[in-house]
């Protein structure tokens, strides 16, 4: 195990170094002039020359990479004349648009991001597995084409109809809860959970709906195989093979979707931060393509590149404890 977990921490340092390399040449060696973006309207001739210089856009392309590299492990100075404005490590430069240091605003937006994606992967999985199981337990009862036809509807059903239902019914109509604001997780549990508990269901429908046929697929053919029916042979009551012999297995393809879903949901949950008015990563993002920041744009990419990074090795040490069968290769 030990030898996996450092064979998959040097295959993701890889990978992000590439997707770094790959990321920082695409946005500062494209068309637009990250200088001229950083300098800004009515900027003079003198003054680009000045931003360039301070931002080291003057050297060759593969020294500003290296440099944007040691600055995220040991921090950088800019220099705009007799001034000198110091970034700490790990340093991904200063905002065009707000002048505000890109790992403020990833550590301002990171938590909004990742409180939502988290609680609504819970939900999500809590839902999608429970209802995935009952058709299967019930299948060919009412109760299981009914479940089918809500699954069917949650899975056709848009994010932002979803967000807009919960915010008439629950805010607008019943004023059961408040319209959703972010608070901090430490400074009111309550009201963290309170005020994300629509975001947490709007995103957590879709993906359900999504859990509960993957789980009905995988479990129907678990149970066709020939462990499970070795188990019933001995008389195992039905609630044993399903717990003991047939979740394990089923399950297993559902933890690596769900690992990438969660990245997926922490990165792309834009509408619904829109929606509720959550000022998350993808808020951020879509702030900083507005106004092309181009230091932004970069520190999310990669955050949101190091988090599919992270999601992809925990889903592959998460699939084998589960499953014993599959060797850690």
């Amino acid at each position: 195990m030990i030898g996996y977990l450092v064979r998959r921490i040097i295959g993701a340092a890889i990978v992000l170094l590439a997707l770094s390399a790959i990321v920082y040449g695409l946005f500062y060696a494209g068309p637009s002039d990250p200088a001229l973006l950083a300098c800004g309207k009515g900027c003079t001739p003198d003054r680009l020359a000045v931003v360039k210089s301070s931002m080291g856009l003057d050297r060759p392309l593969a020294d500003q990479y290296l440099s944007f590299l040691h600055a995220i492990f040991a921090g950088r100075d800019f220099s705009s004349g007799p001034s000198v404005q110091h970034c700490p490590a790990p340093c991904l430069g200063y905002s065009f648009a707000t002048d505000q240091p890109v790992t403020t605003i990833l550590s301002t937006a990171l938590p909004v991001s990742a409180s939502l994606a988290l609680g609504a992967m819970a939900l999500s999985l809590l839902l999608g597995i429970g209802a995935g199981l009952v058709t299967v337990l019930s299948r060919r009862r009412w109760l299981d084409h009914g479940l089918n036809a809500v699954i069917l509807v949650g899975y056709a059903t848009p994010v932002f109809l979803v967000a807009l239902v919960l915010l008439i019914v629950f805010c607008a109509d019943l004023q059961w809860l408040p319209f959703p604001t972010y608070v901090p997780l430490t400074q009111d549990p309550a009201g963290w959970a309170q005020n994300l508990l629509l975001p947490w269901f709007a995103l957590a429908l879709i993906q359900a709906a999504a859990y509960a046929r993957m789980t009905r697929a995988q479990t129907l053919e678990t149970l066709g195989e020939d462990h499970v029916r070795t188990a019933r042979a001995y008389g195992l009551p039905e609630r044993r093979v399903i717990t003991g012999h047939v979740l394990r297995g089923a399950l297993t393809p559902l933890v690596t979707m769900a690992a990438i879903d969660l990245a997926g949901i922490m990165t792309s949950a834009v509408l619904t931060e829109t929606m509720f008015g959550l000022p998350g990563i993808g808020q951020a993002l879509v702030s900083a393509v507005g106004s092309t920041d181009l230091p932004v744009i970069v520190g999310v990419t990669l955050t949101a590149g190091a988090v599919y990074v992270l999601a992809n090795a925990a889903a592959d040490i998460l699939y084998a404890a589960i499953d014993p069968r599959v060797e850690l290769a």
